[in-house]
């Protein structure tokens, strides 16, 4: 079953990421990928994430389709301008790939390549907009298509933010210009998220919440001063601390939070950074 067929259903979604290699070896993407068969419903593959250079999103995604997985291709407009952003649109659908997940990107300045230009010509909403432009059969420039795609279009919102009014502003503006579904950013804060889905239930687009499984306290705190709109409760940074397997403890943690929030949503969003080895029993130990 598709994404798109799961979510219209009603079913509660998981989706997970995983990042591809700095490199072309891609033995550690198809067995974690592998990890995630029958397990979730769709997985992301990052687009140059943090502003590291690594294989592309758009083929390593492909090799997933290839062995008969749901891939997500994440799309994000920091290295391309439109003329590129469109054809890779274009060439996920020749593939065979639906799923996009249209971002905007994080800045260069984070990366291993500091002084790459930025490109950002397009951000996550017009990107949102060339695609829906390119289903109808036309391009950015007006020119017919020999030929239309046909997507199932996601964005990212981030409910931990403060304010929260500016994110509404802009899932709506994102939802107009044709987002299907949306990924959160990670969430500590059940009350927090149950908070912003009161007013973004309004919008009737499905919502998968984010969920990060932590690796140490530093992480945490690594989080808390470096990532906009996330934010790890001092409470659960003492558990880590204490905790003599820190990793169990992370799985735990997740646990409580997908415990907590998954009445408030259509699914959940795994982002394991470097653990994706341990998504399968986190899924077991969650009841899903």
């Amino acid at each position: 079953m598709s994404l798109r067929q799961s979510l219209k259903s009603g079913k509660f979604v998981i989706t997970a990421e995983i990042g591809p290699p700095k490199g072309v070896d891609v033995n550690d993407l198809l067995n974690n990928a592998e990890l995630l068969r029958g397990r979730v419903d769709a997985v992301n593959v990052t687009d140059q994430q943090s502003s590291i250079m690594r294989l592309g999103s758009l083929a390593s995604c492909a090799l997933l389709k290839e062995r008969g997985l749901e891939p997500i291709v994440q799309m994000t407009c920091r290295d391309r301008n439109r003329i590129a952003l469109q054809s890779d649109l274009l060439s996920a659908q020749a593939l065979g790939m639906e799923n996009i997940l249209c971002l905007t990107g994080d800045y260069v300045t984070l990366g291993d390549h500091p002084q790459a230009k930025p490109v950002f010509d397009l951000d996550s909403v017009s990107l949102l907009q060339a695609a829906r432009q390119l289903e109808q059969g036309h391009d950015l420039a007006g020119k017919e298509l020999k030929g239309s795609p046909h997507f199932f279009l996601g964005a990212s919102v981030t409910p931990g933010a403060e304010p929260i009014e500016p994110q509404l502003i802009k899932m709506e503006k994102k939802v107009k210009a044709g987002a299907q579904f949306f990924q959160t950013q990670a969430i500590f804060e059940p009350r927090k998220f149950e908070q912003f889905m009161q007013q973004a239930e309004n919008f009737n687009v499905p919502v998968l919440v984010g969920i990060i499984v932590l690796k140490s306290a530093n992480m945490a705190r690594f989080m808390n001063k470096n990532i906009g709109g996330v934010y790890v409760p001092e409470t659960t940074i003492e558990e880590l601390d204490k905790a003599q397997d820190k990793t169990k403890k992370g799985i735990e943690i997740a646990v409580r939070l997908i415990s907590e929030m998954k009445s408030m949503c259509q699914g959940i969003h795994i982002m394991a950074i470097g653990l994706e080895a341990k998504v399968p029993a986190l899924i077991d130990a969650a009841g899903l």
